[in-house]
């Protein structure tokens, strides 16, 4: 596909825009299957370039001698930018993978959080003295790591793309960073606020392109010194391949299949509310979604039919809709590929309660709209039971006491995320404990703050994101001594 300078968006190396080799490709919307923007495709030269300018970034005094207070200056005038062109944010980000404005709006906010929390710990961090075990002064030092590659997905880029961006930043380290081929004009707004705020070129540089090549081409490339990934595990699993053969580190925030449990003994209302919102909200499009709903025998019949009356009634609608629950999905092949999970579930014995259905309103009907899908599972072995759908499809199981709860919660690969729903806290606190999951809600769910560490455990991915442990993870940790003494060294007779 050809392009022109004045209609296809140009990607960002060093401190120059580039259209690279000349190949677009388009972001639709899909909310009416129109052409949100043509962007420019990124080869394996521009790569390596960009690569090259984050290199030569590293050593530019003009940021490798930058002090720690005066990189948190540049993070909060990045975040007073981000704040400023915030709606800009969002209604790019709607307008890539639809969104609803308003949590589109959220995340803008949150993002700008983020930045300034990072750039408050840039500035307040403190190393560390060790007692000493002899007549020496041992000391802690923390250098950047290098060139972070920082590869994200198309669910939420304004706050997941933050979430890397102002850690990696805030530890003086400088960034390429590959947004999703479905979402890619949020990342561009990023870099371009970059440079605005200050950041000497090449530490911020943003490729755009399809992950088989320029995210394989990315974290293959030997100036990457980290790469920190979110998305699906089955590319998490090959980027990891790669950077284990190369030895570099990395943090995988990748997929998840979360029990949200529900006791007998929990408020009604509140776990209903609860457990619709943890499945539906960003059309279930999120890897800590609450998709599998446990529910304990003796309250099954009363919780799923309500759970399902919850379910239809959220309006499912134009993304600028303020009245929208739940909008179109991100893609048309998103939506196929939903649709051919519930279609399986079925195959395998699950009974539709609900939902799963395209709507047929005027105005939906040229957008990948799926209405919430409850399905009944009896088996939690089943495959639609195991696998991340990441749509809006609550599949609900029985379970019978605390045991045969945990056995079955546990029954997974996934590891990111659960929920309990009871108002006895000391059986919560047990099944909290006993649960293999990263994070854990009790009686709330999809609650999360930037300075609480984010992450899974299993095949949801490991190292963590947000918080103290989100910063660490950016630096290499250096061991000092000083000799105190003048006496040689004594050697064993």
């Amino acid at each position: 596909m050809g392009h022109s300078e004045k209609s296809a968006k140009a990607f960002l190396i060093g401190g120059d825009w580039s259209f690279g080799g000349g190949r677009t490709f388009e972001s639709v919307n899909p909310a009416d299957g129109s052409v949100a923007a043509t962007v420019a495709e990124a080869g394996e030269a521009d790569i390596d370039a960009a690569v090259r300018a984050a290199r030569a970034a590293l050593q530019n005094p003009a940021w490798r001698d930058l002090p720690p207070h005066r990189r948190a200056r540049l993070l909060a005038t990045l975040a007073d930018l981000v704040e400023r062109d915030a709606e800009r944010l969002a209604t790019l980000q709607t307008q890539d993978n639809g969104k609803p404005i308003t949590e589109s709006r959220m995340q803008a906010s949150a993002a700008v959080e983020v930045i300034r929390y990072y750039g408050a710990l840039c500035e307040t961090f403190e190393s560390e003295v060790f007692p000493a075990r002899g007549n020496y002064l041992s000391f802690s030092l923390y250098d950047p790591i290098g060139v972070v590659a920082a590869i994200t997905p198309w669910n939420s880029p304004i706050s997941l793309e933050a979430q890397k961006l102002a850690p990696a930043l805030a530890a003086g380290n400088t960034v390429v960073l590959k947004s999703s081929e479905v979402t890619p004009q949020v990342g561009l707004e990023y870099g371009r606020l970059a440079l605005e705020a200050g950041f000497p070129p090449g530490v911020v540089n943003v490729i755009t392109g399809f992950g088989a090549t320029v995210g394989r081409a990315l974290v293959s490339h030997q100036g990457v010194a980290m790469v920190t990934f979110t998305g699906g595990t089955t590319n998490g699993r090959e980027i990891a391949k790669i950077a284990g053969a190369r030895l570099i580190p990395t943090i995988m925030e990748l997929g998840g299949k979360s029990p949200n449990v529900v006791f007998d003994d929990a408020d009604m209302d509140l776990a209903v509310n609860g457990a619709s919102f943890a499945i539906f909200s960003n059309a279930g499009q999120s890897c800590i979604a609450g998709s599998r709903v446990f529910v304990q025998d003796s309250i099954y019949e009363t919780f799923v039919e309500r759970l399902v009356a919850a379910a239809g009634a959220l309006y499912v609608g134009d993304p600028y809709d303020p009245r929208s629950a739940l909008s179109t999905l991100a893609s048309f092949a998103h939506r196929d590929r939903v649709e051919s999970f519930i279609a399986m579930g079925r195959e395998d014995g699950a009974k539709l309660l609900c939902g799963g259905t395209r709507p047929t309103d005027t105005g939906l009907v040229n957008g990948a709209y799926l209405r919430p899908a409850v399905l009944e599972v009896a088996d939690n072995r089943t495959r639609v039971a195991q696998e991340e759908i990441f749509g809006p499809v609550a599949c609900v199981i029985r379970f019978k006491d605390e045991e045969d709860l945990i056995e079955q919660a546990n029954d997974t690969v996934f590891g990111l995320a659960c929920g309990v729903w009871t108002r006895d806290y000391k059986r919560a606190l047990r099944v909290v404990k006993r649960i293999q999951a990263g994070m854990a809600w009790v009686n709330m769910y999809k609650t999360a703050s930037v300075n609480v560490p984010y992450g899974g455990v299993k095949q949801s991915g490991f190292g963590r994101e947000c918080g103290r442990l989100g910063f660490m993870a950016y630096l290499a940790e250096k061991s000092v001594y000083f000799n105190l003494t003048e006496t040689p060294v004594s050697w064993p007779p």
